[in-house]
């Protein structure tokens, strides 16, 4: 089983790159330190002279697969919003009971992250926490809707789209299956955020997770809904 995961790909929209990163070693280098910079210093001060450091190759090697640090942040939200979809997926595959797997989705969607040994190249920890902190950098650009039309944000919206499915699957009645979908998912990246750095105005301890909060969120909504 570890061997079959192992062969699949985490597709990412391939307007986001020139060249397939993972189409090669220097491809993977550049992921693998491209994450580690962004969580040490932030989106803001990290650019490709500094990767091009990091790596130990010229920067003009990292414009061959990236055009802008922009495509660069686009493609690892993106490489992670699939992996995610994957995560979820996986896990909710061989429930047979519609509650269990909308409480397996909530959880998948919105616990703390632990690294995935199938991708050695990825840090999903760290990427994680650069999708709490700078995910929102991806689309709120002027370009947003041409980025959107070039399929961008696919892998996100087929987890929202996949969320909601599960919804309408336990509630067909409901209403708002996907703004519910997205207010969770966003939701978790922010309460992750206000947890870390806001802690006066979070109620997230060791005893209580954002899991539970979500879960009894969606769970009285769509019971009310009934």
């Amino acid at each position: 089983m570890n061997n079959l995961l192992s062969n699949i790909k985490i597709e990412v929209p391939s307007g986001t790159y020139l060249k397939d990163p993972e189409s090669s070693t220097l491809g993977k280098k550049i992921l693998t330190h491209s994450i580690i910079l962004i969580d040490e210093m932030g989106f803001e001060s990290f650019n490709f002279k500094k990767l091009g450091a990091a790596i130990q190759s010229n920067e003009s090697s990292i414009y061959r697969y990236f055009e802008s640090k922009h495509k660069l942040l686009v493609y690892l939200t993106s490489w992670y919003w699939g992996w995610l979809e994957y995560q979820l997926v996986i896990e909710t595959y061989s429930l047979t009971s519609i509650e269990d797997k909308l409480k397996k989705a909530i959880e998948v969607l919105t616990r703390t992250t632990k690294n995935d040994n199938t991708y050695t190249h990825i840090n999903e920890v760290l990427l994680n926490t650069i999708v709490i902190n700078e995910n929102s950098k991806s689309y709120l650009t002027k370009d947003v809707d041409d980025d959107n039309k070039e399929g961008f944000f696919m892998p996100y919206k087929r987890v929202v789209k996949r969320f909601s499915e599960l919804i309408s699957e336990y509630q067909p009645d409901y209403d708002y299956p996907l703004s519910l979908a997205s207010t969770v998912i966003q939701g978790a990246l922010h309460q992750q955020f206000v947890k870390d750095h806001f802690k006066t105005i979070s109620n997230f301890n060791k005893q209580h997770t954002p899991t539970q909060f979500f879960t009894d969120l969606v769970l009285n909504a769509l019971t009310y809904g009934k």
